[in-house]
């Protein structure tokens, strides 16, 4: 129905997250009777993405590439307020971006960009353990905060982690899971259940 070109940009899209066949459709039918000068512009920022943003080379979230010869420092690296005593480990940068919006948190960052897996061929040598102790002992980590997914794979992870760890002295905690705010207690299965009540606190 569509011509090749316009087929191919529905393909491209498609394989957003998120995205399916019909809204990448929608979007491609968009951009196409969009004006031209907005058209070429998006097309500019999406193609120099991949020279203008860069991992950050203390932590992994993304910065902003300033110059050749100037290693990557994200905004959160770069903000001598955060707390340097604190680290929290994320598996990936979705969970970082989680945490920064609940505004509960003010250390610093450390994005793993993996976890363990055996089934998808990923153990503990790919995993970036050393560059995690070399940040801990440069910042003078007093507590790593494991944020890791509370599934099978991130428990896995969070234990390899707090092994690692233990030995530099540095104090290693584990993020709590329970019932959801709003949530209804009948629905909640019986880990979240248990981790509820092992993390329960005083009420003063």
């Amino acid at each position: 129905m569509f011509p090749p070109s316009l087929r191919s940009l529905i393909e491209g899209l498609a394989r957003l997250p998120g995205v399916g066949e019909k809204t990448a459709t929608r979007f491609a039918l968009f951009l196409v009777t969009a004006e031209e000068d907005y058209v070429r512009l998006l097309g500019e920022q999406i193609q120099g993405l991949s020279s203008s943003i860069r991992p950050c080379h203390r932590c992994g979230f993304l910065a902003q590439v300033r110059s050749p010869d100037e290693p990557p420092l994200c905004s959160i690296c770069a903000d001598n307020h955060r707390d340097r005593s604190q680290l929290c480990v994320v598996g990936r940068m979705q969970d970082l971006l989680a945490i920064e919006r609940s505004g509960a948190f003010r250390g610093r960052y450390f994005v793993l960009s993996k976890l363990l897996s055996p089934l998808d061929g990923v153990g503990p040598a790919d995993l970036p353990l050393e560059a995690l102790a070399r940040r801990v002992h440069e910042d003078g980590v007093r507590e790593v905060i494991l944020a890791t997914p509370p599934t099978v794979d991130g428990e896995a992870t969070a234990l390899l982690l707090a092994r690692e760890l233990r030995p530099q002295g540095v104090r290693v905690s584990r993020i709590a899971s329970g019932v959801p705010h709003g949530g209804d207690i009948e629905y909640a299965d019986q880990i979240t259940l248990g981790r509820a009540l092992e993390g329960r606190q005083l009420i003063e």
